[in-house]
């Protein structure tokens, strides 16, 4: 269990490296002397990072010894926190990300793995579920805490105290899981292969259009927020948001194998719903948080659902490495977009973009009955 929750708060941390900015945004623009949109691309980068380098990565450390593959994205972690804390250069911060989004890709590409691995096989799917249940939990109650610490001590104080907590992780690591053998010869299944396989080229879409509408709204609900008359209140929002998307992963763990079509066609409606909600903000608060609570349930077991999706479509893990691509290369495209909507067309722009990137993005889901999201088990 000790080795369980070390890679829970691996992946805890994962999470809290990529978002934290989302809820510093406003402080860091000011700080910084930079519009939103340009402090926003700190999430593009940290994806593009995460993206670009977790399939090569993987390959060339395919055998080193998986808490030794951990230990490198917590070093990862703890250098890039560090320069953030010290430094006020937002080229040299970028930089900073870049390295943090490669220690990322390491993480979500051997999590689920490395917890399989050092439990018998009928716990294993017990351990994969609290290995990646830092996920939720970073979402609903460590972004928030983050949020309420910058606004505390300033947002470059946040950055340090994941400094620390990655360092702690490390001992921590060391303490706690054995340092388990790479990949065996003859395991790995070409990526071409994976993709040739009926419903993961559909899959791959619909993750794409899922996680850009997801990113959009998120790289940018402080200035959403501000904007509806929310003013200060981005906490509290990001608070309402993870809460709803930790009910959404209790449900989406209790229900995804009987109703696992079911629950990805509701996801993908919820999503697009919540952002039409979104798209009326600016007459009231209130909406916001009803709009923001609905994203969240939406959101919060997607992942469960993709991945699941994923393996079971391609027959194999190894489509993970492909899924964590493509989600951060979404996310990455998300930021991008969205500061150009923000620059361009205003904050308002924003969840009516998302709504309409959701219309597609639902209809595919529909359609991809027969291998992406069939009804399980299969039909003879």
């Amino acid at each position: 269990m000790a080795g369980l929750l070390a890679l829970f708060t691996a992946g805890f941390l994962g999470i809290i490296n990529e978002t934290i900015p989302a809820g510093l945004l406003p402080e860091m623009a000011k700080s910084l002397g930079l519009s939103e949109s340009v402090v926003g691309q700190t999430v593009t980068v940290y994806a593009l990072a995460t993206a670009f380098t977790a399939i090569p990565l993987n390959a060339v450390m395919k055998n080193w010894g998986r808490r030794t593959v951990l230990v490198s994205a917590l070093v990862a972690f703890t250098l890039a926190n560090a320069v953030a804390t010290l430094v006020s250069s937002f080229t040299v911060i970028l930089v900073a990300r870049f390295v943090a989004g490669v220690g990322a890709g390491l993480i979500w590409s051997n999590l689920g793995g490395y917890a399989a691995r050092i439990v018998p096989a009928k716990f294993q799917g017990k351990a994969i579920t609290i290995a990646m249940a830092g996920t939720p939990v970073a979402l609903s109650l460590g972004l928030p805490a983050g949020t309420f610490l910058g606004d505390a001590a300033g947002w470059q104080a946040t950055f340090g105290v994941v400094a620390v907590a990655s360092i702690a992780l490390i001992v921590w690591v060391f303490l706690s899981l054995p340092d388990l053998p790479g990949q065996a010869e003859g395991g790995h299944v070409p990526v071409a292969t994976i993709l040739r396989t009926p419903g993961v080229r559909l899959l791959l879409w619909v993750v794409a259009g899922f996680m850009v509408a997801h990113s959009i709204l998120y790289t940018y609900i402080g200035p959403l927020t501000v904007d509806s008359g929310g003013g200060s209140q981005i906490e509290w929002v990001l608070l309402v948001f993870g809460v709803a998307a930790l009910l959404s992963i209790w449900a989406t763990g209790t229900y995804v194998d009987p109703h696992h079509r079911q629950l990805i066609i509701m996801s993908t409606a919820v999503l697009g719903a919540s952002a039409f909600v979104l798209g009326f903000t600016l007459l009231n608060p209130v909406i916001l948080y009803l709009g923001v609570a609905a994203w969240g349930f939406g959101f919060g077991g997607s992942a469960t659902l993709f991945v699941t999706a994923g393996i079971r479509a391609a027959d194999t893990d190894g489509v993970q490495s492909i899924l964590v691509t493509v989600f951060n290369l979404s996310i990455a495209a998300g930021g991008v977009f969205g500061g150009l909507l923000l620059g361009g067309l205003g904050v308002i722009s924003i969840p009516w973009v998302a709504f309409a990137i959701m219309i597609p993005t639902a209809i595919a889901t529909v359609a991809g009955r027969r291998h992406a999201f069939p009804h399980w088990p299969k039909a003879a």
